[in-house]
């Protein structure tokens, strides 16, 4: 059999390292799941989602009952959505060396979710880079970890609906067209509506977060395409 020349070889093994880090860089990947997860696509096509699955710019995310699920990205940051959850990621955009080009923007549809922020709203000073969107108020974030919970109109009231959240670290700044609020690490809030100015808490208001412990000792696993 013939041998490759070694110029050859080395270009082919170079391809295929290439070809293989390409699939790899999926812009989040769930690596964390207990229960259902599902995506609709931007196409509109529905796909029930396992460890290992891709989350691509335009998927819309739902956990079922009982369920939690962990997607990271590559940045380093991570969602954990909790059971009834749905969120969609609006847009999503790290080149390790064009700092100036990031964006994540992702809307919280129902349900609630823990964030955990990683170089997109860390290394730049745009303070829009990093946004969450929710029904009465849009949420910039700069470096930090936060949860954000949406109770919708309709219950007993108990609590109020609106839009809750609380920081366990960094700054949180939510805006609506009522104005503006800064919070801090270890205050909670709460936005009622569009026209409801966002206000601080007194306490705690308690909505139950219990993943399963694997969550909390969460590592990036290798990168399988699925």
């Amino acid at each position: 059999m013939r041998k490759l020349p070694p110029v050859l070889m080395r270009f082919l093994l170079m391809t295929l390292a290439a070809l293989s880090t390409s699939l790899c860089q999926a812009d989040g990947t769930v690596t964390q799941l207990s229960g259902t997860l599902s995506a609709q696509k931007a196409d509109g096509t529905v796909k029930i989602l396992g460890r290992d699955s891709r989350v691509e710019p335009g998927d819309t995310l739902s956990t079922e009952k009982d369920s939690y699920a962990m997607v990271r990205f590559t940045d380093g940051g991570s969602l954990t959505l909790k059971p009834n959850t749905q969120i969609k990621v609006e847009s999503y955009a790290f080149e390790d060396k064009a700092p100036e080009k990031d964006s994540m923007v992702f809307s919280l549809i129902k349900g609630g979710l823990r964030a955990l922020t990683g170089l997109i709203g860390k290394r730049t000073g745009r303070q829009d880079a990093y946004r969450l969107k929710t029904t009465t108020a849009t949420i910039g974030i700069r470096g930090t970890y936060f949860g954000v919970d949406y109770i919708p109109p309709g219950g007993d009231g108990t609590p109020p609906p609106g839009v809750y959240l609380v920081v366990f670290d960094g700054i949180v700044v939510a805006f609506n067209e009522a104005g503006f609020q800064a919070f801090q690490a270890g205050q909670y809030g709460f936005i009622e509506g569009l026209t409801s100015p966002p206000r601080v808490l007194p306490g705690d208001p308690a909505f139950p977060f219990s993943p399963p412990p694997e969550f909390i000792r969460d590592t990036p696993t290798a990168c399988v395409v699925r």
